[in-house]
This record gives structure tokens, sequence and C-alpha cells, in this order.
């Protein structure tokens, strides 16, 4: 069976009625409006169909909890409805449904067991649920001995045993060692690749431009946008950067794919971005491995800019970030920059990037963040491509000046 999600006009509010008796009322009388009511989710609408990965982001308070609370059923809707098909894994808020007194076993049974499972499956499926978990001894001691990590791991265990047909993952995730979430997240993409269909919500935008097919952004319990990965991350980027005197543009998608969003107060700006042979000093828009290169980037002050940085960050096709700095780290800042003066930065590097399209996003702040003071973002400001015309044959998105050694030994 194929995992489906249907949501409907969903809507969630808290309501005050001021008195008991108004309560009371209000179960016979429908139309009495409470005293106060607050919405914390209203009108959201979306589906995830059969194999499809559906990111979902926003900031604390956006309404993502209380949206999977609703999804999963332990919280009743205000408005709406919730259709799911399917058998459905959730690992939302971290030990939910674990009991601190038994152990983790114990807990797997019983988690297994609300899930559907009959008692013969869950012990046949036991000793993958212990080997992935890692969690050694603990796992038969009492669960309330477990540091956070280890909780995660035998729910998320207990959780992926079964294959799934719609996952749903919160950000439980983000608690434990990298060496788990690595492992974990392994086991997600297992799953996509099989069709499973798949829910994820989370902080880490490099976890959904790679795993998912679309991305939701949630704002003030609405949704805001719904769009493919990289058009929703660069808006939601652009959004949490944005001040009172900060401009957010709207995005452009450009006729190489790459979307181009751009934000920020426009105190300064970049006027010029090009990609040059070092050696010829002509602007190019193919490069060769092993190439040098230079990077040409001309700002323009429109404003008394106190402190100036400049930040570079260049990614590949799938939003993998390759490399990124600025001029913060390199110890380059620029001091009390009057207004009408231009400022040229020169970025000198050889090519040592995989076959493939590349494209570089800079910003213009006052210290090494952007959500201090963003003067301009400028997410995929300047693509390019990289081939190979003298290298050996490889692949990956690096190339490695190595060498390579042979000896036959006699018998």
């Amino acid at each position: 069976m194929s995992g489906e999600l249907h949501v409907h006009n969903l809507g969630k509010s808290y309501r005050q009625w001021g008195s008991e008796w108004r309560r009371v009322v209000s179960w016979f009388l429908p139309s009495l409006l409470p005293h106060e009511e607050h919405w914390v989710l209203q009108d959201v609408s979306f589906s995830i169909g059969p194999g499809e990965a559906v990111g979902i982001i926003g900031q604390n308070g956006a309404g993502k909890s209380t949206l999977l609370k609703l999804i999963t059923g332990t919280t009743s809707p205000t408005q709406g409805q919730v259709q799911l098909r399917g058998r459905v894994a959730a690992i939302l808020e971290l030990g939910m449904g674990f009991s601190p007194d038994l152990t983790g076993r114990q807990n797997a049974y019983h988690s297994a067991g609300l899930m559907g499972y009959s008692q013969a499956d869950i012990e046949k499926m036991m000793p993958e649920i212990e080997d992935f978990a890692e969690v050694g001894e603990y796992f038969d001691q009492p669960v309330r001995t477990y540091s956070s990590g280890m909780q995660m791991r035998v729910a998320f265990s207990v959780a992926t045993a079964f294959k799934p047909d719609l996952l749903i993952v919160d950000e439980a995730l983000s608690v434990g060692d990298s060496y788990f979430q690595h492992k974990s997240f392994n086991r997600i993409r297992q799953f996509r690749d099989e069709g499973v269909s798949i829910m994820l919500v989370t902080h880490g935008m490099g976890d959904v431009r790679t795993l998912c097919d679309r991305v939701i952004l949630l704002d003030k319990g609405r949704v805001l946008k719904d769009g493919l990965p990289d058009e929703v991350v660069d808006y939601y980027n652009a959004l949490i950067a944005e001040k009172e005197n900060t401009k957010l543009s709207v995005e452009q998608r450009r006729q190489d794919g790459w979307l181009f969003t751009k934000s920020g107060t426009g105190d300064c700006s970049i006027v010029r971005q090009e990609l040059q042979d070092a050696e010829a000093l002509s602007p190019i828009q193919v490069c060769r491995v092993g190439q040098k290169l230079k990077l040409v980037i001309d700002v323009e002050i429109r404003s008394p800019i106190p402190s100036l940085v400049l930040g570079y960050m260049l990614r590949d096709r799938q939003g993998h970030v390759v490399w990124g700095t600025n001029t913060w780290h390199t110890k380059q800042c620029l001091q009390d920059i009057r207004e009408g003066q231009r400022v040229r930065y020169e970025l000198n590097f050889i090519c040592s990037l995989g076959i493939g399209t590349y494209a570089f996003t800079f910003s213009l702040s006052s210290t090494d963040t952007h959500l201090v003071n963003n003067y301009e973002w400028s997410d995929n400001a300047l693509v390019f491509d990289v081939i190979n015309a003298d290298r050996p044959t490889f692949i990956g998105c690096n190339f490695i000046e190595a060498e390579i050694r042979t000896e036959v030994h006699p018998q």
C-alpha cells in the first residue's frame, strides 16, 4: 500500500470562555463566541503523494508541532480534517509514549504493539531494533537512566524497524551524536528510494534540500509557501533576516533553472560580479578542473556603513554547501565606509571542483552573520559550469591532486 496524506483546511484554536457555564452552553450552541480565541494553526491545506518526500520548515511558533499533533491524532482539530492512507510511523517528541520505569526493550515491545504489529512480528524484529539502536546493556535498563540521545536511538529504531508507508520525522533527530544522525538519515534515504512517503519537520536546511521533493514553509500558523526546495529555503533564509528596514525582493528563476533571491536594506549593493580566468583576466562561464580563477565583486555604498563584511558561499546543483567563508573570519572587515564609495573584492582560487554546475551566494553584512545587519543577500547570484579537459577521469564533487603509485613484487 502506498502512503498518502491529505490535509484539508486544518486549523487549531485555543479558546477561553470566561466562565464554566459559557463553556457548557457552547456545547449546545456552537454559534456562541468564546471570550478569547487564539489560532495557532489556520487554513492549512496540502497533500503528500505516494513516494513523495516533503519538508516542513518555519521559525519557532510557526505551528509545526501543532500540525504534527493534529496529523498523528494526539490533538483534535478545531476545523478541517486529516486523511491518512497506509501504515504510518511517526517520530515526534523525544521519548513520546515511553515509560521511564520500563526498559528500552519493554518500551520497544509496547511502542511497536501500539503501531499495530503482532507479538510474533515484534519478537522477530527485536534483534534488529537492538542492533540498530546501539545502546548496549542499557537496552535492558530503565529508560529513566537514558540520555536524550539514547532515547532517540531506541525511538528511531522502533519506528523504522518495519518499513512504513508514510514516515513522519520531527526535530527529535537533532538530538544525539553526529554518527547516529548520519545513520538515521541513511535509513530515511533508503526508505525514500523504496517509495516510502516522507514528511520531515526540521530546521536543517541542508536536509530538506537533499532529501525532499517539496518544502512547505509555515509562518504564524499558515502556509506561506509551498514549492521546490531551493525556492522555499532561499525565501525562508531571506525572511528570517528581514528587519524593519529590510526589503524582501520577489524571487526569480533563471533560465538555467537556478533560483535567484535577493534581500537586504539596500544600504550597499553588489553592482558587479564576474568570474574570470586568472591569467587572461577575461570573463568566463565555463571553467576547467585545475584552472586558476579570479572572482571580482564590486560593491556600491549608498549609505554610511560603519562595518562591512562580504560573505561567500558556494553550492552545487543539489544545494550542498561546497565551501564558504566571509571577510570577518579572514580578518578583512572594512570600517567606516562613506556614501558614494565603491569597494572591490577579489577572490583568487584554483578550481578543484568536480564536473557539474555551481553557484555563488553573496552576503553583505556588518558582522559574521547577516542576521544582525543584512545589507544584501543574493542567493545563486553567479552560476558557472565546470568541465574536465585535461585531468584523469574522476567522480565526486572535488578534484584532489593525488599521485597513485603501483609496484609489482616478485614471488
